[in-house]
């Protein structure tokens, strides 16, 4: 099982199904907010869509190619972060994430973020990982930002959002760069 230690009172755990109802209430009370960025938003109608996403993602997990996890804060799940599939074949990999609204600010993604990277450089030796963000999404394009990712270059309408277009930077980071920010830190 999946599981790390991000900070105080932070975790990160692979999804479970039991957390379906708990997310479900989660994107619930942030529906609003939420579906702005994130296009899962507006069919996830109930906890039994997220029954069918965890399945999904524990089989990714099963088969190697990255982990899908509940971030939790104090105990309880506020969000969740995770990688895309891997492709094996290039080392490489997208990840993804997404906050509670009234979690924010706290710099408890910025730690997740750089936790799962951690282990997804040191760990699993990937080559390359990319975030991509809507470019109006000021929050979420500051956690690479802030973690030393190369901003690419951005995706023109490269994203259907509820009923709009969004373009989405593209943002990298290799894993020469990862060791030479964890190495200036030391």
């Amino acid at each position: 099982m999946f599981v790390r230690e991000v900070g105080p009172g932070i975790e990160m755990r692979l999804f479970e199904a039991r957390d379906a109802e708990e997310l479900f209430a989660v994107v619930e009370a942030n529906r609003e907010y939420l579906r702005k960025w994130l296009p899962w938003v507006d069919v996830t109608h109930s906890p039994a869509d997220l029954r069918r996403f965890i399945e999904r993602v524990r089989g990714q997990y099963e088969a190697g190619q990255g982990p899908q996890t509940a971030l939790r804060w104090n105990g309880r799940i506020v969000g969740g972060i995770g990688c895309h599939p891997i492709d094996w074949p290039n080392r490489r990999c997208s990840i993804g994430y997404w906050l509670a609204d009234e979690c924010q600010g706290k710099g408890i993604m910025t730690r997740a973020c750089a936790s799962l990277l951690g282990y997804l450089f040191d760990e699993a030796g990937l080559h390359r990982v990319t975030i991509q963000c809507g470019t109006r999404n000021r929050k979420s394009c500051a956690i690479p930002r802030r973690l030393g990712f190369r901003r690419e270059g951005v995706m023109r309408g490269a994203e259907w959002v509820n009923d709009r277009w969004v373009d989405l930077v593209v943002w990298g980071m290799l894993a020469e760069d990862w060791r030479a920010r964890r190495q200036a830190r030391i």
